[in-house]
């Protein structure tokens, strides 16, 4: 099978990510933190390992200050709801996913009040009209890096700006660019940053979490064992484990510290570098075939390696429905768990094919998709 559906999950990983995992379950999955016994330790070593390397990746030298979670959902959750009290405003767009919106809505229920910036139909954000709505009860700023249904990258280092300037929270969501955009936290002014470890950063599903600045004060939203200060019923407020209470997923985060060890290997320079050549290619190629509709910027320095596309009046269903079974290529149709953004780049009722690449996709198999599209839109394989 050609996999382009990276955006949801990665695949295939690195030989080294299944190896992780392996080794993990059989050798040493005991819990870590919990014991002073050699295989808790050994278990224990591997968490730091991973931690250390995303504060590395991160650009932070704290790496108490890397909490783990289930993933970006369960991490933007802890967030959102931890930082917000009744009455505070927030602001988002236009083209965040449900893991955003859906928590917000939410919070709407609580007397907090949301706004959400529409961007173009291209997804790109106004700077000026983001600034223009904030007002004297703001509490913070989310936004994603980059858009999952076009790819569409936000001026995170700008938004950070101004959140600062404004003396307001900035929350990124970063499951489309983590492991492919350099993301330092210092230099985009940014307050919380969630990552999930099954997309750019080449490890296992189930194993996320985020990055907080020092002083930033959120609340926990869950309490248990955490290893530490077993003698008190209170949650202790030393970080990593005001947030990661219950036992971690040792397998996972093994795997994930074996993804992140690939791409410093590799270079995020030459992953990025890769993905955006396949990418321009596809879109290229993609230009010269009638009958297809793309959406997003179309342009390598606005975007990531994501492409959404239909075919004249088809649904986006039945175009993944053929490539699947006439051709072996994976995609993803539909609304993507997003569909506001999907509502401003005009495809709320179609949805959208989307194509998301990834480091082990050739241009090889970018050609093969070319050949099934052009098949699709001639009707020749009906």
């Amino acid at each position: 099978m050609i996999y382009f559906d990276n955006a949801a999950t990665t695949y295939p990983k690195p030989e080294v990510v299944y190896q992780a995992v392996n080794k993990c379950m059989r050798e040493y999955c005991a819990n870590p933190g919990r014991s002073g016994h050699k295989l808790s330790m050994e278990a224990g070593r591997v968490v730091l390992e991973a931690r250390e390397l995303l504060a590395e990746l991160f650009g932070t030298k704290r790496s108490d200050n890397i909490i783990f979670g289930l993933n970006a959902t369960d991490a933007l959750n802890t967030a959102i709801k931890g930082l917000s009290n009744k009455g505070d405003h927030i602001i988002t767009t236009s083209m965040e996913h449900n893991s955003v919106l859906r928590p917000l809505k939410q919070l709407e229920s609580q007397e907090i009040e949301t706004t959400i910036v529409r961007c173009s139909e291209t997804g790109e954000l106004n700077l000026a009209e983001l600034e223009a709505n904030i007002k004297s009860n703001t509490k913070m700023i989310i936004t994603t890096h980059a858009s999952n249904v076009t790819g569409t990258l936000m001026p995170i280092k700008e938004i950070g700006e101004i959140a600062r300037r404004r003396k307001l929270l900035y929350i990124i969501d970063t499951a489309q660019t983590a492991g492919t955009y350099k993301l330092n936290v210092s230099d985009i002014n940014v307050d919380v940053l969630t990552f999930t470890g099954h997309k750019g950063l080449m490890g296992p599903q189930g194993v996320g979490g985020f990055y907080i600045r020092e002083g930033v004060a959120l609340r926990q939203m869950r309490e248990g064992g955490t290893g530490s200060s077993s003698d008190s019923l209170i949650q202790p407020e030393i970080l990593p484990d005001k947030f990661e209470s219950g036992t971690p997923n040792t397998p996972g985060i093994a795997g994930l510290a074996a993804g992140l060890k690939f791409i410093k290997e590799i270079g995020i320079e030459q992953i990025r570098k890769h993905e955006e050549e396949i990418t321009s290619y596809f879109l290229k190629q993609l230009s010269e075939i009638d009958d297809i509709m793309v959406y997003g910027p179309q342009n390598m320095l606005k975007q990531a390696p994501v492409v959404a596309l239909n075919i004249k009046t088809k649904t986006s269903a039945e175009v993944s429905f053929i490539l699947d079974n006439q051709f072996d290529i994976a995609t993803r149709p539909g609304l993507h768990c997003a569909p506001l953004a999907h509502q401003t780049i005009g495809t709320k009722g179609q949805g959208a094919v989307r194509f998301s690449f990834g480091y082990f996709n050739t241009v090889d198999e970018i050609d093969e998709a070319i050949r099934a599209l052009k098949a699709i839109a001639k009707e020749e394989c009906f």
